[in-house]
């Protein structure tokens, strides 16, 4: 498991795509910036690497991206 400190970010729904996620968690900056680090294979989802921009997340779900760290919580 990473050492690396965690934000919780809380989402409104049940699910969240993984391009809207990064930008609420200002792990990027726009959504062009989330679809080159998505396909440049930057992202880990659970600690999994994510090239899908659409993927679905749900609370429990851990983002990673160029050493920071964020999690899925509900609102």
């Amino acid at each position: 498991m990473s050492s690396m400190p965690v934000d919780d970010v809380p989402i409104r729904d049940e699910s969240i795509r993984l391009g809207q996620f990064l930008k609420l968690a200002n792990l990027i900056d726009t959504g062009a910036e989330a679809k080159i680090v998505i396909a440049d294979g930057l992202v880990a989802v659970n600690g999994d690497v994510e090239l899908r921009r659409g993927r679905q997340l749900v609370v429990g779900d851990r983002v990673e991206v160029d050493g920071r760290s964020a999690r899925v919580v509900s609102q």
